[in-house]
């Protein structure tokens, strides 16, 4: 049963990874597929509220509940982000500049987005 919820929580890994990426580069993927980006929006929002308001992630919950069931040593308090970026990936006095970097980025997909389509538009 152990392999069971370690391969729940390689799964569970992959697809937080996974949405991440998307939250930063999804902007870009609309642009060329533009339907994506109401999907895209709702990921920002929801990835923004979570940082913001401090909302418990359902895959984080997951991956917690699949560690304890394979014998894992548990997450970090913090979560997600904090194990394996924070201080992994980026040094934790980052954090504020990488949430900025990400940010910039959104913002600057939703730019071109919009701009390409009043170009299209005329």
């Amino acid at each position: 049963m152990a392999v069971l919820f370690t391969l729940i929580v390689a799964v569970t890994v992959t697809v937080h990874f996974t949405f991440i990426a998307y939250v930063v580069l999804g902007g870009f993927m609309a642009l060329r597929l533009p339907r994506t980006l109401v999907l895209h929006v709702a990921a920002v929002a929801w990835g923004a509220a979570g940082l913001a308001l401090d909302l418990p992630c359902p895959l984080t919950d997951v991956e917690r509940w699949a560690r304890a069931g394979a014998g894992m040593a548990p997450l970090p308090p913090d979560g997600f982000i904090a194990h394996y970026l924070t201080g992994v990936v980026y040094p934790a006095s980052w954090a504020t500049a990488v949430q900025l970097a990400v940010l910039a980025t959104v913002v600057m997909s939703w730019v071109v987005a919009v701009r390409r389509r009043q170009r299209a538009v005329r």
